[in-house]
């Protein structure tokens, strides 16, 4: 198991060299610095801890500057735990960045899900609305509400209410591009949250190691045509009076 925290910065699409277009996720990955290890012996489970993301040090309080000073790191704006992991390849302040994982891997992405308000049941629920013809009086709403018996409403009954804003993870993604120039990796398809927010990548639980077959992308870099040199050093015959 391995985990490292990023940015999500949008979705764009690229072409690999069979013709398909593949959409993706950029997620920067700033890099991430081991804050903590903690061990069978002393805390009960074995986990380490990533700190992610500049803050300002007069931002912080003096547990969050000591904290991330047994680290010999500056303040963070985010920290978090991943189990899992072999702590002995592990070390106090070792910094982490993209290339954790590689091109073909499958990973699970976490996040905080657009909040979206106070829905309906029909954006919230999936539900079906009703007649829209101008004598059915019943449009969009919430339908029969109790039974027969008992005569009441039910718990756990689908109403209105606050929709997204909540943890979503989304598995079994593959890693299109690994960026080290730009600190950034492509996910392939969509991740959980809105543009900026903070995402947590990690390896899949469910489908280990690469997927079958990785495509090769197209690079757009520019040729620059060789220059050549003229000969200038043969001298002209002078030419004399006749």
């Amino acid at each position: 198991m391995k985990g490292i925290l990023g940015i999500k910065r949008g979705m764009t699409q690229v072409f690999a060299t069979n013709g398909k277009l593949v959409p993706v996720t950029v997620v920067e990955v700033e890099p991430n610095i081991v804050s903590q290890i903690k061990t069978k012996e002393n805390d009960g489970y074995e986990a380490i801890q990533l700190a992610s993301v500049e803050k300002k040090e007069r931002r912080s309080n003096k547990p969050e500057i000591g904290h991330l000073k047994k680290a010999n790191t500056t303040p963070k704006r985010f920290l978090k735990e991943l189990r899992g992991v072999d702590v002995s390849g592990y070390s106090l302040g070792q910094e982490l960045k993209a290339d954790v994982f590689s091109v073909g891997e499958v990973v699970d992405v976490t996040g905080t899900s657009k909040g979206k308000g106070t829905q309906g049941v029909i954006k919230r629920w999936n539900q079906s609305r009703g007649p829209m013809g101008h004598g059915s009086q019943y449009h969009r709403g919430v339908g029969s509400l109790g039974t027969l018996l008992p005569m009441r409403v039910l718990p756990g009954k689908k109403m209105p209410g606050r929709m997204g804003g909540e943890q979503v993870t989304v598995q079994n993604l593959e890693i299109i591009s690994v960026d080290l120039d730009n600190n950034c990796l492509l996910i392939k398809g969509n991740v959980p949250g809105p543009k900026n927010s903070l995402v947590f990548v990690k390896s899949s639980i469910k489908h280990e190691g690469k997927v079958n077959e990785t495509l090769e992308l197209i690079t757009y870099e520019v040729e620059t045509p060789e220059v050549v040199e003229e000969n200038t050093s043969e001298e002209v015959p002078s030419q004399t009076e006749e």
